[in-house]
């Protein structure tokens, strides 16, 4: 990077705290896992189940919160999803049956989805000049990563001397907290580029038509294939397959002592490589071609992942394997949103966005549901890993043929 970013505004600092709080949370559901299963003896894939509802939600929700706020203003919309994912998050912390936390997913999701990317993202994208949208796009993005990477070890820490419905109203109190940070959130509306003085249904019929929409959406999906199935799964898949911590050594010293701390450890280092990751994506997406970095990206997790399933579940393979996928993780985000705002316009950013959001949802929904019934019926994540992979070279090639330039100067062509 050539030059030093001086974008860091109120709007920006403000939608980076709430992304990071939404994120930590959100991350930390793989870590309840299996102490949900062992405390009401349910079978892997009923919580699982509750995880998949909770990011199917979230997917149905994000095009709604992104036209309510384009609708009734940011903030009644960031409110609405706090107060949602609270009560989504305090009921869950008093339900005993599989439907109940099934059913109070869909409130988890919904709440999710108001203080989320969606949302966020597009008020950053609106605040940002067009010189620094990209990488003010990452920076938030990142926020999402820095949740990632706090949210499963202090669920983990909060576990050593709460119960997981304590854990859970903690968790729950945070959220609500965020309503004290929206009166700062002010961010312009879009006053140029394609949509400015069309109505959203015009600039929706134009997007849902164009191929390159189309492409963009179905990419998506292997994000949240991947992203839904390792969170979900991934500290239950390192506590139970990977090989022992070796006594005296590096991770022993630093106080991962079992696989099951490794696993919560995992997801934290994801968070941590991917804060470099997004903002190394938000810099070339300034200077590079959008869909060939996304195209890049998502053949660099489809090789990472065949490598990782392919070798010994280690230690050391699990770190490397973090580290390796983490720079990858929302490194999608700030490049898909972008690629959407660059070629749709800023007016109607959220829903545009929102709806390719859905697309990822619907794969993370699939990753976390088949990840746990997956594992109920064959006893491992193996089947539901190698998909990952076959999806993820999809979305590789699927970007390819995406056509880059501004709809309007497409139609004047």
């Amino acid at each position: 990077m050539t030059r030093r970013f001086d974008g860091l505004t109120p709007v920006l600092v403000v939608s980076c705290i709430i992304i990071t709080v939404s994120f930590a949370v959100r991350a930390s559901f793989g870590v309840f896992q299996i102490p949900v299963a062992e405390e009401f003896g349910w079978a892997r894939s009923e919580f699982s189940l509750a995880i998949a509802i909770q990011n199917l939600a979230w997917g149905i929700g994000q095009p709604i919160f992104g036209a309510i706020a384009e609708k009734i203003g940011d903030r009644k919309a960031i409110f609405m999803g706090a107060l949602i994912y609270a009560a989504g998050m305090v009921l869950t912390a008093g339900s005993t049956t599989p439907i109940e936390h099934q059913l109070y997913a869909w409130l988890v999701g919904f709440g999710i989805a108001g203080t989320g990317f969606g949302v966020i993202l597009a008020v950053v994208g609106r605040a940002a000049p067009d010189d620094k949208r990209s990488m003010a796009l990452a920076i938030a993005t990142a926020a999402g990563s820095f949740g990632q990477m706090v949210g499963a070890p202090v669920a983990e820490w909060l576990l050593s001397f709460l119960s997981w419905q304590s854990t859970f109203v903690v968790f729950a109190a945070a959220i609500v907290a965020l309503v004290l940070a929206l009166p700062f959130l002010h961010a312009p509306v879009a006053g140029h580029g394609a949509g400015a003085e069309e109505s959203m249904g015009a600039i929706l019929m134009k997007a849902l038509r164009d191929p390159s929409y189309t492409l963009i959406f179905l990419g998506f999906f292997s994000c949240g294939y991947q992203l839904g199935f390792i969170t979900a799964h991934f500290p239950a898949f390192v506590t139970e397959l990977c090989g022992p911590i070796a006594p005296g050594g590096l991770l022993h010293g630093l106080g991962i002592t079992s696989t099951s701390a490794l696993g919560a450890v995992a997801i934290s280092l994801i968070g941590a490589a991917n804060v470099g990751g997004t903002l190394l994506a938000g810099w070339a997406g300034k200077y590079y071609s959008k869909k060939y970095l996304l195209s890049a990206i998502y053949l660099g997790r489809t090789i990472v992942s065949a490598a990782f399933i392919l070798s010994p579940i280690t230690p050391g393979s699990v770190l490397l394997f973090s580290v390796a996928m983490g720079a990858m993780w929302l490194a999608t985000v700030p490049l898909t949103s972008g690629l959407i705002a660059h070629i749709y316009g800023l007016r109607y950013m959220g829903t545009l966005y929102g709806i390719v959001f859905f697309s990822h949802q619907l794969g993370s929904f699939l990753g976390v549901w088949l990840g746990g019934r997956m594992y109920d019926v064959f006893g491992d994540y193996t089947f539901v890993w190698w998909i990952g992979v076959g999806v993820g070279a999809f979305s590789a090639l699927v970007h390819l043929p995406v056509k880059e330039r501004p709809l309007e100067l497409r139609a004047l062509a």
